[in-house]
């Protein structure tokens, strides 16, 4: 062996000492990692089911322990596809050599978030349930019943010199093609809500679904609900203060004002803030027709207006003259960052989460 090279044991991340259970558990776990219907390296997932293929054999794996790789060249290379591997090995014997392994369903679930989750970011804990093989070291047996198909094909008599044929799935299995015992599994997840994500918006979980022999495991796809906010609302990345109210003595005009990078978060981009809008409701006396003279002599007897509260470290900001109508539109007056996408895009990452929450 070439020192340097990375050898079939180093592929499947095992000791030159592992056993044939050892070399089936590792192959498993880094085949389902690096498939390529899975997002995986399509070069390293031939490496991987090479090193398997050789070190799954007794007499491959002689040669190789002692000549190495050329002398596995002398005495015959593997003859299987990665994919013919994969498909014996997870899908009962090869039938789906073109088709390769299918992929479970998903699970989607919806997730009530708060304004502040999505302004501030939050991890949330959730728990699913989903099916799991009781033995995983266990290797799936092809139902006999329906010879891995999962179906069965039923023929009746319909009339005189008449059949019906028809495809039901197979009691034996549930439809699965193996037999194998499954159990409920629960489990904890951890979902990241970034700053910025919008209602509607996904999070997905790649392989966290039902664990089902010869599939590919499904996602769990959780759905941001935003809960509607007693003081703002939300429109893209800007906010609105729905209703301000101030005296006379403060302002004598209805109007909106905004204040710049004060909105929500930009997805992808949380420096970039959209803009917060705040409406003003002016507390007008019964009768507001009121002369300019008046106006000085109402300065003179009506309250002053309220003593500021205490900002303490608030940082100051500069408010503006605002439209409504223009509310919702890019963040700050800058563009919108190529990264925030449409608000059912899909966000991965986090680890694995479910319905009920703790």
């Amino acid at each position: 062996m070439v020192a340097g090279k990375k050898t079939l044991y180093d592929w499947l991340e095992i000791p030159q000492s592992a056993s044939e259970n050892d070399i089936k558990k590792a192959y498993r776990k880094l085949a389902v990692k690096h498939h390529p219907d899975k997002g995986g390296d399509e070069a390293v997932f031939k490496e991987i089911t090479k090193a398997y293929e050789v070190l799954s054999d007794a007499q491959k794996r002689k040669i190789y322990d002692q000549y190495g790789e050329e002398g596995l060249e002398n005495g015959g290379a593997p003859t299987h596809s990665a994919e013919d591997i994969f498909s014996m090995f997870f899908g009962g014997g090869g039938r789906r050599r073109n088709q390769g392994p299918k992929k479970g369903e998903d699970v989607v679930h919806q997730i009530n978030v708060t304004l502040e989750d999505l302004y501030n970011g939050k991890t949330r804990k959730l728990a699913i349930t989903r099916k799991v093989p009781v033995d995983p070291d266990a290797e799936p047996k092809v139902c006999s019943a329906c010879d891995g198909h999962g179906v069965k094909m039923l023929t009746r008599q319909i009339g005189p010199g008449m059949i019906q044929q028809m495809q039901v799935a197979c009691q034996d299995c549930g439809g699965q093609g193996y037999d194998v015992k499954l159990k409920t599994e629960r489990q904890v997840l951890e979902c990241c809500i970034e700053k910025g994500m919008k209602h509607g918006q996904k999070i997905v979980l790649r392989g966290e679904a039902d664990q089902l022999p010869g599939t590919i495991p499904g996602d769990v796809v959780f759905v941001l609900a935003q809960e509607k906010h007693s003081t703002f609302l939300r429109k893209n990345d800007d906010l609105l203060i729905t209703s301000q109210k101030i005296t006379l003595i403060e302002a004598l005009t209805g109007q909106i004002k905004c204040i710049d990078d004060e909105g929500m978060p930009m997805h992808k981009n949380p420096f970039v803030k959209g803009k917060l809008y705040i409406r003003f409701e002016i507390v007008f006396p019964s009768n507001n027709s009121i002369s300019p003279s008046q106006k000085a002599v109402l300065e003179k007897v009506l309250p002053s207006a309220p003593t500021p509260m205490s900002l303490g470290d608030a940082e100051e900001v500069t408010m503006q003259d605002a439209d409504e109508a223009s509310m919702g539109g890019d963040a700050g007056g800058h563009a919108r960052a190529a990264t925030d996408e449409d608000g059912d895009e899909e966000m991965r990452g986090g680890q694995r989460v479910q319905c009920a929450q703790q």
